[in-house]
C-alpha cells in the first residue's frame, strides 16, 4: 500500500483532527521534522531551572512552616504563606500538563510529538522527590525534544548528562573507590553505582543481548564517577571523586593516567551511539512501537542500515521507516497505548484549546489524569528507567479497556461541548477508512453520547 494521508495521521501522529490539515505527503512530513518546532513555541514550558528555583521556593515555605507547627501557630501567616504557594505550585503544573496535552492535540506535526514520546520513554527519568518530580516535563523538553531529528549521540549525550537522569540513578552518589574523596573520606565514600553505566547499556543503547559483559558495566560506571549534580541543578564533574587512571569498555580505552574528563566521558558515549548493536537496539524497538510490535525483520533491517550509514543521524533512520512498504500496510497491528487513545479521542472531537487549559480546574483532571492512571499510563510518570510496556498485551486488560470505555461513555461530552453527530464525527475521526459496522454504529446509535463512545472504542480507531 502506497502513502495514506489518514493512516499516517494515526499510525505516526495522534491521529484525524476536522481543525488541522492531513500530512500530504512522506517528504512534506520529513519537511516539517527538518523545519522549526512550532508547538514548543506555540505551547512552551519554562526553563528547568526555573522551576527548580520555585522548589526551593517552596522547601522554604514548607521549613517555615514547620517551625510555626512547632510553635503551636497552625493559622499564622507561614502556614498561609505555604498553603498558597502549595495552590499556585500545583496550579503551575497542571498548566504545565495542559501545555503538552495542546502539542498532542493541536499541532500540525504529530510525527514530531509521537517521536518525542517515543524517545522520552526511552530514556525515562522520572523524578523521585518533589523536586524532579516538577521537572519531569521540562527534562524532555531540553534532552529529548531538540534531538528528535538529530544525532543519537547528541540526545544520548543530553539525556545521560541532565540533572533529571543523574538524579533518578542515583549517580551522585557513585564515589570512585580510589578517588581522592574515598581516600580522605573512608567512613562517607558510599562506594561505585552502577545504575547509569549498567542503563546506558542495557537500555539506552546496545540493548539487553547486546555485546556487553559486566566487566563493562564496572569499567563505565568508574569512568562516570565524578558526574554529580549542584545546588543550582546542574550536571558537573567532580574530579575528587571519580576513578583514577583509564578505564576499558568494550575493548576501547578511555581516559589517562590521571582520572576521566568530562570530554573521555562523551567519547563513550559517541562510540556506544555508532556501535552496530545500538543500531539493531534501536531500529527493532522504534520499528515496533510505530508498525508491528510483533516486529518486522525487513523493516527493521532497512531502519538498522540508515542508522548505521549516517552515523546515528535519527532523521535517517525515520525517514528509512517512512519510505518503506511495511509502513504503509493496512492492516493496524498496534494497539493505542493511553495516551496515544486520549490524546487522538480529543483531537477527533477538535476539543478546544480553552478548554484544554482549563485542566487546572479539578472537573478537568478527572477527565484526564484520573483516567490515564487507570488505564496504566499517566503523563510524565513513567514507572521505571524501562519506560512504558511497548507489548499491546499490557495495555488489552480487562481494567485497561473498562477505563477507556468509562472515558469514552463521560469525558467527551465534558470536553467537546456540544457533542458531534456520531455521523459526523466517525468521518472526523477516521475518514474514508471507516468500516462499515462502525459507520452503522453510528448511524443507529440511540443518542450522540453512545455513538460517540461506539466509534471511539471500535478496533478501528483504538488500532494504529
Amino acid at each position: 500500500m502506497s502513502f495514506s494521508p489518514t493512516l499516517a495521521a494515526h499510525r505516526f501522529g495522534y491521529g484525524r483532527s476536522p481543525a488541522l490539515a492531513l500530512p500530504e505527503s512522506i517528504d512534506a512530513m520529513v519537511a516539517d521534522l527538518r523545519g522549526a518546532d512550532v508547538a514548543a513555541r506555540q505551547f512552551a514550558l519554562p526553563p528547568s531551572k526555573e522551576v527548580h528555583a520555585l522548589t526551593e521556593a517552596f522547601r522554604g515555605l514548607r521549613k517555615a512552616r514547620g517551625q510555626a507547627l512547632k510553635r503551636g501557630e497552625d493559622d499564622g501567616a507561614e502556614v498561609a504563606a505555604f498553603k498558597a504557594f502549595q495552590r499556585e505550585q500545583r496550579d503551575r503544573y497542571r498548566g504545565w500538563m495542559a501545555q503538552t496535552l495542546l502539542r498532542r492535540v493541536w499541532s500540525v506535526d504529530g510525527l514530531r510529538e509521537r517521536l518525542v514520546d517515543f524517545w522520552a520513554d526511552h530514556f525515562s527519568a522520572p523524578g523521585k522527590n518533589y523536586v524532579f518530580r516538577a521537572t519531569a516535563l521540562h527534562y524532555v523538553d531540553e534532552a529529548i525534544r531538540p534531538f528528535v531529528a538529530a544525532r543519537f549521540e547528541d540526545m544520548l549525550e543530553a539525556a545521560v548528562l541532565h540533572p533529571q537522569m543523574s538524579h533518578f540513578l542515583d549517580q551522585a552518589a557513585s564515589v570512585g573507590p580510589n578517588s581522592e574523596f574515598a581516600t580522605r573520606n573512608p567512613d562517607h565514600a558510599r562506594g561505585l553505582n552502577e545504575n547509569l553505566a549498567r542503563e546506558i547499556l542495557e537500555l539506552h543503547t546496545l540493548g539487553v543481548g547486546g555485546a556487553y559483559e559486566q566487566r563493562d558495566v564496572r569499567q563505565l560506571a568508574e569512568l562516570l564517577t565524578g558526574l554529580r549534580t549542584d545546588f543550582d541543578k546542574r550536571t558537573l564533574f567532580d574530579a575528587r571523586r571519580a576513578e583514577p587512571g583509564a578505564e576499558t569498555v568494550l575493548g576501547e580505552l578511555y581516559g589517562g593516567a590521571g582520572v576521566a574528563q568530562f570530554d573521555d566521558i562523551r567519547a563513550v558515549l559517541r562510540d556506544l551511539a555508532r556501535h552496530p548493536d545500538t543500531a539493531t537496539h534501536l531500529a527493532r524497538k522504534m520499528a515496533r512501537h510505530f508498525v508491528a510490535d510483533a516486529g518486522h525483520p525487513d523493516l527493521e533491517a532497512a531502519m538498522r542500515a540508515a542508522y548505521l550509514e549516517s552515523k546515528g543521524d535519527l532523521l535517517a533512520m525515520t525517514e528509512a521507516m517512512l519510505h518503506h512498504p511495511a509502513a504503509w500496510e493496512a492492516e493496524r497491528r498496534n494497539f493505542k497505548q493511553p495516551v496515544v487513545f486520549l490524546c487522538s479521542a480529543m483531537r477527533g472531537l477538535a476539543v478546544p484549546q480553552k478548554r484544554i487549559r482549563e485542566i487546572r480546574n479539578v472537573r478537568m483532571q478527572r477527565m484526564v489524569n484520573g483516567p490515564l492512571r487507570a488505564m496504566g499510563q499517566p503523563i510524565g510518570v513513567p514507572l521505571g528507567p524501562d519506560g512504558f510496556e511497548e507489548n499491546d498485551a499490557h495495555w488489552l486488560s480487562p481494567q485497561g479497556l473498562a477505563a477507556r470505555l468509562q472515558w469514552s461513555l463521560a469525558a467527551p461530552s465534558v470536553l467537546a461541548e456540544p457533542l458531534p453527530d456520531p455521523r459526523q464525527f466517525v468521518g472526523d475521526a477516521l475518514g474514508d477508512d471507516a468500516p462499515a459496522e462502525v459507520l452503522f454504529a453510528a448511524r443507529a446509535a440511540e443518542n450522540r453520547r453512545e455513538g460517540i463512545a461506539l466509534v471511539l472504542m471500535s478496533p478501528a480507531f483504538q488500532r494504529m
